[in-house]
């Protein structure tokens, strides 16, 4: 790839989509504000899992007294599981984030994901029956939203790409309707 060729790649994918047509057949990454957006899910999970730990390390306090070995050991459990799991789902964000990717051209859309698990999706733009935007107040907040895709079938009936800038989902989501006028089925 020469110089020229390859500034103007990087000018479309940082430019993204509002720079021009939406079926452009770049691979574009998630919105970045994803990022944090996933790290305060993550901590809300990481809160809702250690709370009660924290509740069963105080009624054993309660129940066997001053700290004695077990109740010591009970603590540093309940430490080491809220600490390893903040910490991995403030690393999942980044994780996440950096292996993620749709490529959106005329006939279909493609949805790359998985850390450790990676799949690739493609989904033909005649095999769509609707589509959908939606925000939870979290990805408004940033916003943020998932575009659904609902299909004929049974396995990815419905495939969702979360972490989009809400107008570029939007855009999305119109480029993958049927034209106006045309038959659907």
């Amino acid at each position: 790839m020469n110089e020229s060729t390859h500034s103007l790649e990087t000018e479309l994918e940082t430019a993204g989509p509002a720079a021009g047509a939406i079926a452009d057949g770049v691979r574009h990454g998630l919105d970045p504000r994803s990022i944090p957006l996933q790290r305060v899910v993550g901590g809300i999970v990481t809160a809702c899992v250690s709370l009660p730990l924290a509740v069963g390390v105080g009624v054993a306090w309660g129940v066997a007294g001053p700290p004695t070995g077990v109740v010591a050991a009970i603590v540093g459990f309940w430490a080491l599981v809220t600490g390893a799991l903040g910490w991995w789902l403030y690393r999942w964000a980044a994780l996440h984030h950096r292996h993620a990717s749709y490529i959106v051209n005329e006939e279909d859309i493609e949805i790359r994901s998985g850390v450790v698990w990676r799949k690739a999706i493609s989904v033909p733009r005649s095999r769509v029956q609707h589509t959908d935007v939606s925000q939870g107040p979290l990805e408004r907040r940033y916003g943020l939203g998932t575009l659904g895709i609902y299909t004929a079938g049974t396995q990815y009936a419905k495939v969702s790409l979360d972490g989009l800038e809400h107008e570029t989902a939007l855009r999305i989501r119109d480029h993958l309707l049927p034209p106006a006028g045309a038959d659907a089925v």
